[in-house]
């Protein structure tokens, strides 16, 4: 088990917010015999307002959005879908600065994509049929990875899809797909889903097949039989967090469960993950002090993805195959390993703390780029924040050093 002194805690955890609301409670009742009965009447009339403010608030998101779904399920033009995607967009935007919950800002943009692309999908189906290619020959399913398989979807997105098919289609069924796939894509983008850049879509026959395709792809990738390690190791990666989004319920479960097995079932695949996890560098320097960039176009700030968000996911992820954990999601996968003892439950609020701290960042950096305050949405410059804030994300730099140093050790990697 993971043991380790938690750093000063900066962010609430979820799962305690139930027991501050009653410490809150029941300090206002402790408190309130103690006042003079003009002063209790303007402390309650302030709570009253100050609540009714935020209730209305709540439920003027909540009445936009919703009418902004229920058009989404009955939109047939791209580029109307665009429009309501940029509005949700903007909605979610608002509601974050708001509030700065970064789980909500996950749950709701996850939601309202995860419509949409299978609002896409029916309608580049009904496309395939118009253009005389009739329906798909199989039943297939759209799956996710990266950001979007862990549910964890921000106010910037790509395009992150595989497509699997059920066998028996023949070449009917690879050409029918193949095909759809460029259909798909480009209507994804119509739609707001940029292109990956890493070309993580189905338009790229990597990530397009039948499930007994899948599964030879696969036992290549295990086996080493393929030349270019590094990037099938890359793309093993990837598929850890692979995730239902539309199509076939089943035939995505049975790629998902096939993806945990050979992970499970080779280790020296994933210890070849758990060595690129805990290689993985940090924005600390050798006194254990925040590192800048000394020169160039970045002097004085840090790639906020690649220094410290990846190395978190990265390393929680491998811990969460390593012990079977289903979840793709980091902060269930961290809860799940608490709970089954692989992480103390100090380890597991600093950790969750970092995740809160440095996905906050990451979220603010793409609203000052959405805003075109910045042109950047990976680097921060730690000394434009208060001195507080500085400490609060090396401490999270600290904690995600010590896991990377537990898998480490766990993995015997030299």
């Amino acid at each position: 088990m993971v043991d380790t002194m938690p750093p000063q805690q900066n962010v609430m955890n979820e799962e305690s917010f139930p027991s501050v609301i009653h410490s809150a409670m029941e300090m206002v009742l402790r408190f309130l015999p103690l006042l003079e009965r003009d002063e209790s009447e303007r402390l309650l009339r302030f709570l009253s307002d100050d609540i009714g403010g935020d209730i209305a608030g709540i439920r003027e998101f909540s009445g936009r959005e919703l009418e902004l779904r229920r058009r989404v399920a009955e939109e047939t033009s791209f580029a109307v879908l665009k429009e309501i995607h940029d509005a949700l967009n903007e909605l979610e935007l608002e509601r974050f600065l708001k509030t700065l919950s970064v789980p909500t800002l996950h749950r709701n943009c996850t939601d309202y994509r995860d419509l949409l692309a299978g609002r896409v999908v029916d309608l580049a189906g009904a496309e395939m049929e118009r253009l005389g290619r009739g329906f798909p020959p199989v039943p297939f399913a759209l799956i996710s990875m990266g950001s979007d398989g862990r549910e964890e979807q921000t106010l910037i997105t790509d395009q992150d899809y595989l497509i699997v098919y059920a066998d028996g289609g023949g070449d009917e069924a690879d050409t029918y797909f193949r095909d759809f796939s460029d259909l798909l894509v480009e209507k994804l983008a119509e739609v707001g889903f940029k292109k990956c850049t890493g070309d993580i879509m189905p338009t790229n026959p990597t990530w397009r097949g039948s499930l007994s395709q899948w599964k030879r792809r696969l036992l290549a990738i295990v086996r080493y039989e393929f030349a270019d390690y590094a990037k099938n190791l890359m793309d093993l990666i990837v598929l850890s967090d692979a995730r239902h989004v539309a199509g076939d319920q089943g035939l995505a479960d049975q790629l998902i469960g096939t993806i945990r097995a050979f992970e499970q079932d080779y280790f020296q695949v994933l210890w070849g993950m758990a060595k690129a996890a805990t290689e993985m560098k940090l924005a600390l320097s050798f006194l254990k002090r925040l590192w800048t960039e000394g020169s160039g176009e970045h002097k004085g700030e840090f790639n906020l993805k690649l220094l410290a968000w990846a190395p978190l996911v990265m390393n929680v992820r491998i811990l969460a195959i390593n012990q079977a954990i289903p979840a793709t999601g980091t902060l269930q996968r961290i809860d799940l390993l608490e709970k089954e003892k692989s992480l103390s439950h100090a380890m597991a609020v600093g950790l969750k703390d970092a995740y809160h701290i440095l996905t906050r960042h990451r979220i603010l950096l793409q609203i000052k780029v959405i805003k075109g305050i910045e042109k950047d949405s990976y680097h921060l410059n730690p000394y434009q924040l208060p001195a507080e804030e500085r400490e609060r994300i090396r401490q999270a730099l600290l904690r995600i050093e010590e896991l990377q140093k537990t898998i480490h050790v766990n993995f015997s990697i030299m």
